[in-house]
C-alpha cells in the first residue's frame, strides 16, 4: 500500500543553491561515472543534491542498476523522490562516494561538516575505495581553519567537558551552533549538538586528538584520507 500524500513529491533543495550551472557540469561528470551495478555513498548538501539529479536522469534513460547510501536525511528523501534505490552499510560497501567540503588545504584534508552530517560522511568516505570532493575555488585554503571553524559532533550531556577538552587541545574559540530556521542548538542526523571549534593552527594529528575525547561523536576534519578533488 502507498501513502497518499504529498510532501515527498513536492520536496525541494532548502535553500539557494550557488553556482548553479557549475555544480550542474561537475553533477553530470559524477553522473557519467556510474556503472551499471555500482553503490555509490551519497554525501550532503547542495553539490550532492545537483549531483544526485543527474544521476537520476542517467539511472530512468539507461535502466542502471544503482543503488546509493546517503549520508542525510534530506538526501535521502530525494532518492525517494527520483526513485533512486537505496541501501546501508549493513547491507552493502559503496564502490565509490562523492560529497562537497567547506576547506581544502594543499595536503588535500578537508573541513566539512556544516549540514551536521559529518560522522556518516566520514563513515561512507572510511568505507570507500574512492571519493571525490566536489568544491568551487572559494574552498581551497592554504591553511585548514582559516574560513571555517572544525565542527564537532558532542553526545549533548558531554557537552561542557568536550569544550573544556577542546580548548586545551589549542582552541581560541568554542562555541554551540544555534539553528536558523528553529529555536535553539542544531542537531545533528544522529541528533546530536554540534560544537564549532576555532583554532590558529591544524596539525595533523588534530583530528585523533578530538575524536578521543569521551563525548565526541566525530569531528569535520577528514586529514589523510584517498580523495580526488573534483572543482567547480
Amino acid at each position: 500500500m502507498e501513502w497518499n500524500n504529498t510532501i515527498i513529491e513536492n520536496l525541494q533543495w532548502s535553500d539557494t543553491i550557488i553556482n548553479l550551472e557549475g555544480k550542474q557540469r561537475v553533477a553530470r561528470e559524477i553522473a557519467a561515472k556510474m556503472k551499471d551495478g555500482d553503490v555509490i555513498g551519497v554525501g550532503s548538501g547542495s553539490t550532492v543534491y545537483v549531483a544526485v539529479c543527474a544521476m537520476a536522469e542517467r539511472i530512468k534513460k539507461e535502466n542502471l542498476r544503482i543503488q546509493v547510501i546517503p549520508a542525510s536525511l534530506e538526501l535521502s528523501m530525494t532518492c525517494v523522490q527520483l526513485g533512486i534505490p537505496q541501501t546501508t552499510l549493513w547491507d552493502k560497501k559503496p564502490d565509490w562516494t562523492f560529497d562537497g567540503a567547506d576547506e581544502v588545504d594543499p595536503d588535500m584534508s578537508l573541513i566539512k561538516g556544516r549540514g551536521g552530517a559529518m560522522f556518516k560522511e566520514k563513515l561512507l568516505i572510511a568505507n570507500s575505495q574512492e571519493t571525490y570532493i566536489i568544491v568551487d575555488d572559494s574552498k581551497f585554503v592554504d591553511r585548514l581553519g582559516s574560513k571555517f571553524p572544525v565542527p564537532i559532533e558532542v553526545f549533548p550531556n558531554a557537552l561542557l567537558y568536550v569544550e573544556e577538552r577542546v580548548k586545551s587541545l589549542g582552541a581560541v574559540k568554542v562555541e554551540m551552533r544555534m539553528a536558523k530556521g528553529k529555536d535553539g542548538p542544531i542537531l545533528t542526523e544522529n541528533g546530536n549538538f554540534v560544537l564549532d571549534a576555532w583554532f590558529d593552527s591544524i596539525d595533523k594529528g588534530m583530528e585523533k586528538e578530538i575524536k578521543q575525547i569521551t563525548g565526541v561523536i566525530e569531528s569535520g576534519l577528514f586529514i589523510g584520507y584517498n580523495i580526488k578533488v573534483l572543482s567547480i
